[in-house]
């Protein structure tokens, strides 16, 4: 019973040097529940281009912000819901 607790410990002392690794290196942890529509582009996003979450998510956000700056962002909203994504 011990070593299951100190396992545990240890584990979760190497997940926060881990998070406070990626905070220093002035990255952001980023996540949420996914619809069954965003699931389904999910896989064929990963399947295709074969990038792991990270770039997934990344590459969603400067996609939606360069829409956002280029006032394109209606636009792309609109071809989501036309095309049920």
């Amino acid at each position: 019973m011990q070593d299951k607790s100190n396992a545990l410990k240890k584990n979760a002392e190497k997940q926060k040097r881990f998070r406070d690794k990626q905070k220093q290196l002035g990255k952001k942890h980023v996540r949420s529940y996914l619809s069954p529509e965003a699931t389904k582009c999910y896989e064929e996003i990963q399947q295709v281009t074969q990038w792991t979450d990270n770039d997934i998510l990344n590459n969603a956000l400067r996609i939606t912000f360069a829409a956002y700056k280029k006032g394109q962002i209606n636009l792309l909203n609109q071809w989501l819901k036309e095309n049920k994504l």
